[in-house]
C-alpha cells in the first residue's frame, strides 16, 4: 500500500500504521479512509495529500 504525504504540513499517512488516534485501523489504505477524514496535524482534507 502506498504512503501519502500532506502538502501543507508534511504529515505522512502510512497504511501499515493507520491513524489510531482517529479510529483508523492499521492496514487501512488511503483510498479507503472516510471522505471526512482530515490530516491529524493541520486539518486539511484528503485532496491535499499526494502519493509518496
Amino acid at each position: 500500500m502506498d504512503k501519502y504525504v500532506c502538502g501543507p504540513c508534511g504529515y505522512e499517512y502510512d497504511p501499515a500504521v493507520g491513524d489510531p488516534e482517529h479510529s483508523i485501523a492499521p492496514g487501512t489504505a488511503f483510498e479507503d479512509l472516510p471522505d471526512d477524514w482530515v490530516c491529524p496535524i493541520c486539518g486539511v482534507g484528503k485532496d491535499m495529500f499526494e502519493k509518496e
